[in-house]
């Protein structure tokens, strides 16, 4: 393996972590939504856990990530740095597996999916598809290097669905109120993208010099001072879900 780039996600992370669970609040229903996908889990490894967002309150919880940044801020105590295309389980060690919006990070989609495979019965993987339309209005009118970005880093669902062998594929709408605050969550909340301590917290914008997120923000800024955003996108105004391509694939047993 390259360890330049199984090193990229913790280096990431290492470098936009610290606060990271202030502004990456879990949402009550995608919680649901992945707990309804996990009951019955007495023992649970959640890769890529980050802060621990989304793990199940009733199972015994390992959490791995690579980044130690992020493992300091997870409340758990069995907590292990590990990257996911190498875990350092017995085949069959858990109940379930989940992986909550890191598959995009893994540096080897496949042999970290096998990996799911091979140490739980059950996986749980919430991800996004890069196929799916319509996208988010600010990639499209201030920020086409996100999408750039996010297409390289995203596989199409349907590849993930069939690495994984996942026999469910559920839909999540983005709430209007969406309480995680990764890119997606303020589709409705424009003035959100201004705050740079809530696009710190989203690994796209990070990854992204200033030169070329500065001038997006103040054309956004402009434009929601004028009116012309409002203007443009009055159709979300009054939606209370959008749906733009997230989904939770459940495999296994």
């Amino acid at each position: 393996m390259d360890t330049a780039a199984a090193d990229r996600p913790s280096a990431t992370y290492d470098r936009i972590g610290m606060g990271y669970s202030d502004i990456r609040r879990p949402d009550p229903r995608l919680h649901a939504l992945i707990g309804q996908a996990l009951g019955g889990a007495r023992t649970v490894v959640n890769v890529g856990a980050g802060t621990g967002s989304y793990e199940p309150e009733d199972a015994d919880v390992t959490a791995v990530d690579p980044s130690q940044v992020m493992l300091d801020q997870h409340p758990g105590t069995k907590k292990l740095k590990a990257g996911a295309g190498a875990l350092p389980f017995a085949d069959g060690s858990f109940d379930a597996a989940m992986a909550i919006m890191t598959v995009h990070h893994w540096p080897d989609l496949h042999r970290g999916l096998g990996e799911l495979r091979r140490v739980a019965r059950r996986q749980v993987v919430f991800t996004w598809d890069p196929t799916h339309r319509p996208e988010l209005w600010l990639l499209e009118e201030y920020l086409p290097e996100i999408r750039d970005l996010e297409h390289d880093r995203f596989t199409p669902l349907t590849e993930v669905a069939d690495v994984l062998g996942a026999h469910t594929v559920l839909p999540f709408a983005i709430p209007h109120d969406f309480t995680d605050g990764f890119q997606i969550a303020f589709w409705r909340r424009p003035e959100y993208y201004l705050d740079p301590v809530i696009r710190q917290a989203s690994s796209t914008f990070a990854q992204l010099p200033s030169s070329v997120v500065e001038p997006a923000i103040a054309r956004l800024r402009a434009d929601l001072d004028s009116g012309a955003w409002h203007r443009r996108h009055a159709d979300l105004l009054g939606r209370q879900g959008m749906d733009y391509g997230y989904r939770l694939l459940i495999a296994g047993r």
